[in-house]
């Protein structure tokens, strides 16, 4: 078990679905990380941009993306985090995979469709949350709009690390940074959420604020917020015990079951 983890999160702009300039853009800022890093974040459909195209854009489960994650994640010897448009039995989905080190991976399908963008109407919504087991440390991963819905975070399984990619636009960046500093001091979690920069083909407009939030919902993250950057933040698992242990607010929380 690894008692520090090694996060870096990129906070970039988009190429509009354009997922061969991404893919190439996005290799070339991992290559420009400093030090070694346990996993990488990138934004929500960092291929393409929060984009209703489907129909052009979905790749199969093992497409092209997939299998670039996979080769980076091998090459850097670190796990990777990001959203794609996938096709799969004739929908598709806002799909998240968490690539491990040795290529193996695991998937997560956004559960709350963003209906004002009506994503609802292209995209399948997921069912089931997951959670990563990854050096010791349990993760929860999860999809921009799913931050707005605190019960489908809600921490029963005693994960150490939320995590939210997401194109989140400038318009609504104090929501943003609020419910993120919640679900940190909610969960007593470290709680991480990767933006976008710049503008979409639909002309929105992301300012970033990626931020990394502690289980007392201090920002640990250094960067400036509206520009491009990576950033390694160092998690250290003895802050997530020792809060836990002392305040025990877990202990308190109330019991339900989803339906």
């Amino acid at each position: 078990m690894n008692e520090k983890l090694k996060i870096t999160i990129i906070q970039s702009e988009l190429h509009w679905e354009n997922a061969e300039a991404n893919r190439a853009m996005f290799s070339g800022k991992i290559q420009n990380i400093e030090g070694e890093t346990d996993l990488i974040v990138l934004p929500e459909m960092f291929t393409t941009g929060f984009s209703m195209n489907a129909e052009k854009l979905a790749e199969p489960n093992d497409g092209e993306t997939l299998r670039w994650m996979i080769q980076e994640a091998q090459k850097n010897n670190c796990a990777i985090t990001g959203s794609v448009i996938i096709s799969e039995e004739n929908n598709y989905y806002n799909r998240l995979f968490f690539v491990f080190p040795d290529g193996n991976f695991k998937k997560y399908d956004k559960k709350h469709t963003f209906t004002l963008a009506k994503e609802n109407e292209t995209y399948k919504a997921g069912t089931e949350r997951l959670i990563v087991d990854y050096k010791g440390w349990k993760i929860c991963p999860l999809i921009c709009y799913d931050l707005r819905f605190p019960v489908w975070a809600r921490n029963t399984e005693e994960y150490d690390v939320l995590i939210y990619v997401a194109n989140w636009p400038k318009v609504r960046t104090l929501a943003w940074d609020t419910l993120l500093r919640a679900r940190a001091i909610e969960n007593m979690t470290y709680c991480i959420g990767v933006n976008r920069m710049g503008f979409d083909g639909n002309d929105h407009e992301y300012i970033g604020h990626s931020a990394v939030y502690d289980v007392l919902g201090k920002q640990v993250s250094k960067s400036n917020l509206e520009t491009e950057f990576n950033e390694t933040i160092v998690l250290e698992k003895e802050h997530v015990e020792s809060n836990r242990k002392h305040l025990q607010f877990l202990n308190d929380r109330d019991s339900f079951t989803l339906t």
